[in-house]
């Protein structure tokens, strides 16, 4: 899919029946939309009854391991989400994805007019650098879960207005201990949310 940073790549899975909500989800700095804890939730999800799209980001398609700069992240991402829209106007929209997708989705939730996001492994500070917060990303105004491990090196944000935080015991910044169950903490989420099908 074109944006103004070169191509992104969309993987989508559609449920059975006509969906209940769109969840589009962005993958971690170094990493790709196959990282275990997203593709368990894009596999609880479309159970429930969600379309699921992963988006892999312009640079990690020009096979670049170093992510972009943030303003390049958001840019790419808003581009990507205006053609879903289009794709699924008829939807809840929920944005989300791990570590740095996560903030990305943050940042630009409120301009993509998301009404929800799932923040996998939001990366609160960088290791060791906790003065160096990035808190403000979650305060998007829009109802948001945060999944992170309570053994996360980067931290675990505090809930707040409309962020509500799990902690998931044992794990650390990857989730690959339980995919499942973190799959599904953010399945009963979106469900108290009303956007699933059941």
């Amino acid at each position: 899919m074109p944006t103004p940073r070169g191509p992104a790549r969309v993987d989508t899975d559609v449920p059975a029946g006509a969906p209940a909500a769109l969840l589009v989800l962005g993958h971690g700095a170094g990493g790709a939309v196959d990282a275990p804890d997203l593709l368990a939730l894009r596999d609880a999800a479309v159970a429930a009854g969600l379309v699921v799209v992963r988006v892999t980001q312009p640079y990690r398609v020009a096979g670049r391991r170093a992510p972009a700069p943030a303003g390049h992240l958001d840019e790419a991402w808003t581009a990507v989400l205006g053609v879903l829209r289009g794709r699924h106007p008829d939807v809840p929209l929920v944005v989300g994805g791990r570590s740095s997708g996560a903030r990305v989705a943050c940042r630009t939730a409120t301009a993509v007019g998301a009404a929800g996001v799932v923040a996998l492994a939001f990366p609160l500070h960088p290791p060791g650098r906790p003065e160096r917060s990035r808190a403000g990303e979650l305060a998007s105004g829009v109802p948001t879960l945060v999944v992170n491990g309570d053994r996360d090196p980067f931290g675990v944000p505090a809930g707040g207005p409309h962020v509500r935080v799990a902690i998931r015991p044992g794990e650390r910044h990857d989730l690959r201990g339980d995919p499942a169950g973190t799959a599904a903490v953010v399945r009963d989420w979106l469900r108290g949310q009303g956007w699933t099908q059941r």
